[in-house]
């Protein structure tokens, strides 16, 4: 499952945050019962460009983990994402 929103002044479009999720379900070779969640809000550090994204991994079993890149979604590049997501492939189950 898939689920992506717009919140707060993001300006993601409901494609890039479904190509976003499913490069992440790739990336951490995701079962299907697996939801990935991806969120652009407003961010207010100038580093983040104005926008932040939110990744949320939620598998049977395990811990709801999450990620933020200081990025809007549009811009997070494979490198990026890999960096990011790095944490999240190599925690155990049950732990966040």
């Amino acid at each position: 499952m898939v689920l992506f929103f717009r919140g707060g002044k993001g300006r993601a479009a409901p494609d890039a945050t479904r190509e976003l999720a499913r490069r992440v379900r790739a990336l951490l070779e995701l079962p299907d019962e697996a939801t990935v969640s991806v969120t652009e809000f407003a961010c207010g550090d100038p580093a983040c460009g104005g926008a932040e994204t939110a990744v949320i991994v939620m598998r049977p079993g395990r811990r709801t983990e999450h990620v933020k890149l200081l990025m809007p979604v549009a811009s997070v590049g494979d490198d990026a994402l890999r960096s990011a997501l790095a944490a999240l492939a190599h925690s155990p189950a049950g732990t966040s």
